[in-house]
């Protein structure tokens, strides 16, 4: 990948490194306005990529300034491999199955291969796989995803194709949500809600052993802790005067801390708890409501 010249054209992919820019071409001026026309850094376009067999190439405008990285058209077929993007039917059977075409922006089609297992109809993992899949497409390498939920509302038929009809919840930061309807006979057959996440370094939760910690009798009670607050000086007045002035609604489970603090929703604290070995005291009260507990 090489960085041209400022001004300077090339017959290749462009990599946005800064700047905005949007797609312009045929089609309602009203629908350029819907996120996926827009495009900012880490997205691409130009001549040579997966859009090559399109008969008519859109337009991109900058919006301001662009600092592009550009990849030569005679390296733009790194951008196609032998992957569930650009099956070519020499690969596995799981990932030919997962290769769709595109129809349009966020909608795409997917076959049941002739080869195939059949059993009758349509069910199960093809949908979830072609449904992740045309997801997938509309969110951003960085981001993997990292949960998912699926509703089958009707069989399919393995006999004609599936479209797949990819709606963008979410776009974040660090998550995105696509909601993904797969549609057969004008009928919607299946439903996936899927979230992706970009790559980070998670809290850890848990402790090899169980540190050491008074019993639970010896530790306050959540109001005894609260009565405690409404005098200490090293709260914000503020803060005391609100908890003065709220209802205190104890708990069905009683907890009680090991290591109780004096941080609020003012300041910052790690994300850390310590809890007595029985520190879950089922509340007597609560107890008579829920005998099944």
């Amino acid at each position: 990948m090489t960085c041209r010249p400022e001004g300077r054209a090339g017959d290749g992919i462009y990599f946005i490194w800064d700047g905005e820019a949007e797609v312009c071409g045929p089609g309602n001026p009203e629908e350029r306005s819907r996120s996926e026309y827009q495009l900012k850094r880490y997205d691409y376009f130009g001549h040579g990529g997966t859009n090559v067999n399109l008969v008519e190439q859109p337009s991109v405008i900058a919006l301001s300034k662009l600092t592009c990285l550009v990849l030569a058209k005679e390296h733009c077929h790194m951008l196609r491999p032998k992957s569930i993007w650009n099956a070519d039917g020499t690969g596995s059977l799981v990932e030919n199955i997962l290769h769709l075409e595109s129809v349009e922006v966020d909608l795409f089609k997917g076959i049941t291969l002739p080869d195939a297992p059949k059993f009758g109809k349509v069910f199960g993992g093809q949908l979830v796989g072609q449904a992740l899949a045309a997801a997938s497409k509309s969110v951003d390498f960085f981001k993997l995803v990292h949960s998912l939920h699926t509703y089958f509302l009707l069989v399919g038929d393995f006999d004609i194709p599936i479209l797949y009809r990819v709606h963008r919840l979410r776009d974040g930061r660090s998550f995105a949500t696509r909601k993904v309807e797969a549609v057969q006979k004008g009928n919607v057959i299946f439903i996936l809600l899927a979230s992706f996440q970009k790559e980070e370094t998670g809290f850890e939760h848990q402790q090899v052993t169980m540190p050491s910690v008074p019993e639970p009798e010896s530790l306050l009670s959540m109001e005894q802790l609260r009565e405690r607050r409404l005098t200490d000086p090293r709260l914000p007045r503020t803060y005391r005067n609100k908890v003065a002035t709220s209802n205190f609604v104890p708990w069905p489970i009683e907890i009680r801390f090991c290591e109780p603090n004096n941080n609020t929703n003012q300041t910052k604290a790690p994300a850390r708890s310590v809890l007595s070995s029985h520190a879950e005291l089922l509340s007597p009260d609560f107890a008579q409501q829920k005998p099944g507990l």
